[in-house]
């Protein structure tokens, strides 16, 4: 008798697997939203999630949001939230957000769609929000941080898990999601905005990554998703090594913080600076940028009686064997 069961395919079995290991110490009964465009990627995710949460002894939803962006968007998220639940997902939440124009489009719609994916999970209490992003989205990411110079931080790419967010298919290709979606016999959406070279993003995907393949052979994005990973253990240590030496070297300031001069003096660099990134983010609550963190560096290793140092709502002097850190006057 024929069974109208998707037939398991490798594609299939490797999204379903990836869902499956990354979703192992999620406490029986909690509950999974997959957040959901209707793309082959998050398509493929909800389907492999559908499968795999019942028999974890999990339940599993969706979160569908709509940004507006498109003439037909409202159409697209419905039709995305009516495959949520044929898939028998529940709840499928459709949330329509207002995009600014705040770092440009791709930040903006971003910002607008981890807004409401939190909203979403404080709503219905979601232990874990699923995203799809696969490891040629982690691919991309590395070589736009390397574009842009960003350091360890943006070089590591995206991680696996991040509070509530996971993301199971980091280790999946792309072409793995779209064969699990033909195998399993569901039709993806795709968005015109993946093909609009106005955005980096796309280009990279349809450009560079392309070239690279074909100059440099097969293999380029796993190698890019391989070096994430081994930035993001390297970034975690000095981090934690940082975060360790500052409580060391700190001490209570008018107004702010200071640290010794010969106890900055004696780290690496690499040690030396992310103190300093440290110190400023949690005490100040400002981010700075690397120009900035070696301003403040060079009082440390370029002294030569130099005053102080003025950052956004931060000054930074040096007073004998310290740099003071202070709250800067209000204009």
């Amino acid at each position: 008798m024929p069974s109208d069961r998707p037939r398991l395919t490798p594609a299939v079995a490797d999204v379903r697997r990836a869902v499956r290991e990354a979703v192992t110490d999620v406490p029986q009964g909690g509950l999974l939203l997959v957040a959901l465009s209707g793309g082959p990627d998050s398509l493929a995710l909800a389907g492999a999630t559908a499968f795999e949460a019942p028999r974890a002894g999990l339940r599993a939803g969706a979160i569908v949001v709509d940004h507006a962006l498109q003439p037909d968007s409202a159409e697209v998220a419905e039709r995305a939230a009516q495959q949520a639940r044929d898939l028998g997902l529940e709840p499928v939440l459709v949330r329509r957000v207002s995009v600014g124009s705040a770092g440009g489009p791709e930040a903006a719609a971003r910002d607008a769609r981890y807004a409401a994916l939190a909203e979403a999970a404080a709503e219905t209490g979601a232990a874990a929000i699923l995203l799809g992003h696969t490891l040629d989205d982690q691919a991309e990411t590395v070589l736009l941080g390397l574009a842009r110079g960003s350091g360890a931080a943006s070089l590591h790419g995206m991680d696996a898990v991040n509070g509530l967010l996971r993301r199971p298919l980091l280790g999946i290709r792309r072409a793995t999601t779209e064969q699990a979606c033909a195998d399993a016999g569901l039709a993806p959406w795709r968005d015109p905005h993946n093909d609009d070279r106005t955005y980096a993003r796309v280009r990279v995907r349809h450009d560079l990554v392309p070239v690279l393949e074909e100059s440099l052979g097969p293999g380029v994005a796993e190698a890019l998703a391989r070096t994430a990973e081994q930035l993001r253990e390297d970034d975690a240590a000095l981090q934690h090594l940082a975060e360790e030496v500052a409580e060391d070297l700190a001490d209570h300031a008018e107004a702010g913080i200071s640290l010794s001069v010969p106890g900055l003096a004696a780290n690496p660099a690499a040690v030396r600076q992310r103190i300093i990134r440290f110190v400023v983010q949690s005490e100040f609550a400002v981010s700075l940028s690397r120009v900035q963190t070696l301003e403040v560096a060079r009082l440390v290793t370029d002294w030569k009686g130099q005053g102080a140092v003025h950052l956004p709502g931060v000054r930074v002097e040096r007073r004998g064997g310290r740099l003071v850190f202070s709250a800067a006057a209000k204009q």
